[in-house]
């Protein structure tokens, strides 16, 4: 049953004395803050969403969300313009408007409300389905299947990218609004079309394909064909082509700053499936708006360990504003329930410390659940105060974690879960666990100046050109570590084999192919089986070797549980074999549980000292295991393995209880230090209901002498006097209670 503005209002009226929410008349709060200079898309930290639903067109009251604003310290908001619903009077009649919505012109209000309040209002597409009466009027505007028929999402007509839709109809969409309302800017949520795993088979898809690779659309998925590989490659052109046709439109109809700006998912797996090309985007990219809302059950520090990555190729002094769900999202979702408030407020938290701008996100101008407006306040009032220490800084860290797109495509093919995520997640929540600043590294941008990073992760990184290995290769003879698992290299970055890994002259090991090995990796990767490592303390003369750092804490065991999988390789001579393999015996019945094979030459983990830098090979997948398991003798054995390649170059150390995050970042003259305490979702998937605090905790970081006797300061919860302690390069200070997050500033 519909409610009426009255009763609204007088829900509404409980939620705004649970805020303390200003009057109407009252002016808006001045900034504590001095106001960044440049354009909106440099200078808009702060963001707000309510995206409004057709039940809206008539209740919805844009005196409580302009209150709701100022609260909310929003410099930016975003507002629904057209695309599958118009929400202003449009003179194309082929877009969709409500019956309800009458002659009211909701786009343009909200626009004008937050221009009188001087807030960027960028216009909020949605281009990629349509209602029944613009299928009827143009068939050849929506993507069918082989037969023909057209796809569909619940009721809607999914439309082809390669069509006039996309090259006349929207254009003149954009140019209309730009004419009418003067937005800043536009944002597309699903601008880029079917899916990967879709294929369209209408005139216009079928003419563009032929005409670029001489070739028909291939009729099915097949990875080993070139065909579906073109298809594939072509797909991504043509994201990156409407990238660039949007903008080049929105600047013609508003000037140089109104911006096209196409949301972009935080998992590099979503983007494979829709064709988005990151690095390509953040080439052409000034801002980019991240659709990344939660964790969806996984860590919190994805969420940091995001920013970080999308940074890295777009800059660190461009913004990424991302979209922060204020209702209960991820598994399960449901829009109009409150978040938990310790929930949401620690996702916030964890991607403001990977330099992300916040964006509260309510879907309804309408809500039942008001404690969904109890959430942010606290945090934007915080960020405002402290902004300038929280954006235009970059990282510092010993550890790279390389990635690249290609992988995911190419070698994760239809199981990127398994053989590129579950590794990555492996080692990002291993470092997190020891406390070990890292950093995400694209695998094009592997030649690393001095002052970055001294060890290389590359956590099955099958998918490797000769290229970016020539990169590593290079990386390590001017003295830098490495750290290779899996299946890195195995493949070139087509996802094509090779027959040995393309570092096999700095792994210590080569590959041994034994039928279909290069497959197994594919068909198995979820598997799980009752097998070890073994701990070998010897040399092949069966003299007793010292023990080795990357076995510290190990002394009391002579094997580790593994459950994994790794390949065939013989190691070299003059490498050293830490952990060899146990093949799989029975669990059950008890009385069978004893190992037949008791010892293999099969290695797990390989060092090899021959170069100039130290180099490991991880054969088996701990990695992943451990992002399955989360058994901490697989963390341990990652943490010492960076310890190891790293020797003394972590520049940062936090002793004391609990989960902590750490991130290390610097400003010209000053260094920050930015932690966030995740002790309350060690063990939790879902939502968690309270924060834990912890402490003391201890903090030492490596600084150069000239930053001894600098001032240190305490972002979050202040203290009267704050102690720092300098010596030997180093900067010491203690925290006595961590709560939910702090930031130090030296300098």
């Amino acid at each position: 049953m519909k409610r009426s503005r009255r009763e609204f209002l007088a829900t509404t009226g409980m939620a705004l004395g649970a805020i303390a929410l200003p009057g109407c008349a009252h002016p808006r709060p001045s900034p504590v803050a001095q106001p960044i200079a440049g354009p909106w898309y440099r200078r808009t930290l702060r963001w707000g969403q309510t995206n409004i639903t057709e039940a809206d067109v008539v209740n919805f009251d844009i005196s409580w969300w302009r209150n709701y604003w100022r609260l909310t310290r929003v410099q930016g908001v975003i507002v629904n313009a057209g695309g599958i619903v118009a929400y202003y009077p449009s003179r194309n009649p082929l877009q969709y408007r409500p019956d309800a919505v009458g002659t009211r012109d909701l786009f343009g209000e909200l626009v004008r409300a937050a221009h009188d309040e001087r807030l960027v209002a960028l216009a909020r597409m949605d281009s990629s389905r349509a209602h029944e009466n613009l299928y009827d009027t143009h068939p050849d505007w929506f993507a069918v299947d082989l037969n023909g028929k057209p796809h569909k999402a619940g009721d809607l007509f999914v439309t082809c990218v390669n069509s006039r839709y996309y090259d006349e109809y929207l254009p003149d969409i954009l140019h209309e609004i730009v004419q009418k309302y003067h937005p800043e800017g536009f944002t597309d949520n699903s601008w880029s079309g079917l899916g990967r795993d879709t294929i369209c088979y209408c005139e216009n898809c079928t003419k563009r394909f032929r005409e670029r690779s001489g070739k028909p659309l291939p009729r099915q998925k097949n990875w080993d064909d070139v065909v579906y590989k073109d298809w594939i490659t072509w797909n991504y052109e043509r994201r990156l082509q409407l990238w660039e046709q949007n903008n080049r439109v929105s600047k013609e109809a508003g000037g140089s700053d109104c911006l096209w700006i196409g949301m972009n998912s935080g998992s590099i797996a979503a983007q494979c499936q829709s064709f988005r090309d990151y690095k390509g985007i953040c080439n052409r990219a000034e801002i980019i708006l991240l659709d990344h809302q939660s964790r969806g059950g996984g860590a919190f520090s994805q969420n940091a360990e995001t920013g970080q990555l999308i940074h890295g190729l777009l800059g660190w002094s461009k913004l990424i504003p991302e979209s922060m769900a204020m209702y209960q999202a991820g598994r399960p979702t449901y829009r109009k329930t409150s978040a938990s408030a310790a929930e949401a407020r620690l996702w916030m938290l964890e991607g403001v410390a990977g330099s992300l701008q916040p964006w509260w996100h309510h879907v309804g101008g309408q809500q039942e659940d008001h404690r969904q407006f109890n959430i942010v306040e606290p945090v934007y009032r915080w960020h405002e105060s402290n902004q300038e220490f929280l954006i235009n800084r970059e990282p510092i860290a010993s550890v790279g974690l390389v990635w690249s797109q290609k992988n995911t495509d190419f070698f994760g093919r239809d199981h990127p879960n398994e053989l590129v995520e579950q590794p990555w997640r492996g080692w990002t929540q291993a470092l997190v666990r020891a406390r070990i600043p890292f950093v995400p590294i694209h695998a094009d941008d592997l030649d690393i100046p001095a002052s970055g990073p001294s060890v290389l992760i590359l956590p099955n990184l099958g998918a490797l050109s000769d290229t970016q290995a020539a990169s590593v290769r290079r990386f390590v003879q001017k003295g830098g570590a490495l750290i290779s698992t899996g299946r890195s290299g195995l493949f070139d970055e087509w996802g094509e084999p090779r027959t040995d890994f393309v570092l096999v002259d700095l792994l210590g090991c080569r590959f041994v192919a034994l039928g279909r090995e290069h497959e197994r990796p594919r068909e198995t990767a979820g598997e799980s089986v009752h097998t070890y490592l073994r701990i070998e303390r010897h040399d092949r003369s069966k003299a007793l070797l010292s023990p080795h750092p990357i076995l510290q804490g190990f002394d009391q065991t002579d094997i580790l549980p593994f459950g994994g999988w790794l390949g065939d390789v013989v190691a070299s001579d003059g490498a050293q074999v830490l952990l060899t393999f146990i093949p799989a015996f029975p669990v059950y019945p008890p009385e069978t549980s004893w190992m037949r094979e008791v010892r293999t030459r099969i290695p797990g983990l390989v060092v090899n000292g021959n170069g100039p830098g130290r180099v490991a090979f991880l054969v088996a997948d701990i990695d992943r295991r451990y992002a399955l398991d989360g058994l901490p003798d697989h963390a341990d054995l990652l943490a010492n393995l960076v310890r190891w390649a790293a020797a003394d170059s972590i520049p940062l150390r936090i002793d004391g209880p609990g989960l902590i995050d750490c991130r290390l970042y610097q400003q010209k003259g000053r260094y920050i230090v930015h932690l966030v305490n995740l002790t309350a979702s060690a063990g939790s998937r879902g939502p968690i209901e309270e924060i834990v605090p912890v402490g003391p905790i201890r903090v030492s970081l490596q600084i150069p002498t000239d930053f001894e006797n600098r001032t240190i300061r305490f972002l979050v919860k202040e203290q009267k006097k704050p102690t720092i302690t300098f010596g030997r390069n180093q900067a010491t200070w203690v925290i006595p209670s961590l709560f939910d997050h702090e930031v130090i500033v030296i300098g």
